[in-house]
């Protein structure tokens, strides 16, 4: 009788060792917040190439890995706020997309580990200190590469010719956009190309904009990645067909949904990287010791279907340089 009493003891202390020990597991399952200033439309292809690279290194989304998504539908003033959700709930990461949601999650922690993607030079904004030792809680993947901006124009150049003055659609108040003017007008000159500045802070200033290239007698259009134009690409595309607009963007899904062209960061390639960071920080690894990586992957896509409908005719040589070509 007495071993009968002992052994049901033991086993109801070990059951209520193991239940605490249980729970403990399943708290441990890293959560990683989403900061991006867009929607969630304009996130999907991304999230997907994020999702995969998780994938690869073994996370699956809902069995041993939570993604907390805030996304502030082009309104960057809410970022902050959205911030400061991620925080409160104490996620593992943050994945910021682009410049404005990096800088939100910068400020808003000094501790949780954030990994940036699609950022222009991190450096020069002050984000890290450096590529290869960011130092403080921020690293991952930036935009930067010498010359982009000057591709973009060249291929624009040597497509159309005729082109002379190209209008730059960009936010003043996105630090990123900021230095990519500067980098457009030096590639510019070089190329006896005219730059007119066209600044978009909201939805309102698109017919505005595109007004004033109409006055200008702009004849081609270049954009770039920020939350406003991210959330409005419907409708730059449309305003760039009826002004007959040369056009090249820097994203694919511009040109998949009707634009000219685009060259640009092949951003499924570093979504998947980005997972890798993620991997490595939840492993351990500290953000500051992460090199910050610049982009080894481009694509240049064309739309034969968007070039035919404004008039324009693609030189051969410049269809032969095209890794896709939508017909």
């Amino acid at each position: 009788m007495d071993r009968k009493i002992i052994g049901l003891a033991l086993g109801a202390l070990l059951l209520a060792l193991c239940v605490p020990a249980e729970a403990q597991q399943a708290r441990k399952v890293p959560r990683i917040g989403y900061l991006t200033a867009t929607s969630l439309s304009s996130n999907m292809a991304r999230i997907d190439a994020f999702r995969q690279g998780l994938r690869e290194l073994g996370y699956v989304e809902g069995k041993n890995i939570v993604i907390e998504y805030r996304y502030a539908e082009g309104k960057t003033d809410r970022l902050s706020e959205l911030a400061a959700e991620l925080v409160h709930l104490k996620v593992d990461v943050i994945i910021t997309p682009g410049t404005q949601s990096t800088e939100a999650a910068q400020k808003a922690t000094h501790t949780i580990p954030i990994v940036m993607t699609q950022v222009g030079d991190p450096v020069a904004l002050g984000i890290v200190a450096s590529l290869a030792r960011p130092g403080g809680n921020i690293t991952g993947l930036t935009q930067m590469s010498p010359g982009l901006s000057g591709k973009r124009l060249e291929l624009l150049k040597e497509g159309f010719p005729k082109v002379t003055r190209v209008a730059f659609l960009y936010h003043p108040s996105n630090r990123s956009d900021l230095l990519s003017m500067k980098e457009v007008q030096t590639a510019a000159r070089g190329l006896g190309l005219t730059i007119q500045s066209c600044e978009v802070r909201s939805p309102d200033d698109f017919d505005k904009a595109f007004s004033a290239m109409a006055r200008e007698h702009a004849s081609a259009l270049m954009t770039i990645r920020n939350a406003v134009n991210d959330a409005n690409v419907k409708r730059i595309l449309d305003l760039a067909e009826k002004n007959r607009l040369a056009a090249i963007y820097d994203g694919r899904e511009y040109v998949e949904i009707g634009g000219l062209m685009s060259y640009g960061v092949n951003l499924s390639d570093s979504w998947r990287r980005a997972a890798t960071y993620v991997d490595k920080i939840l492993k351990g690894a500290k953000p500051a010791d992460l090199p910050v990586e610049r982009p080894t992957k481009f694509e240049f896509i064309i739309n034969l279907k968007a070039a035919k409908q404004i008039g324009l005719t693609i030189p051969p040589n410049v269809l032969a340089r095209a890794d896709k070509i939508i017909r």
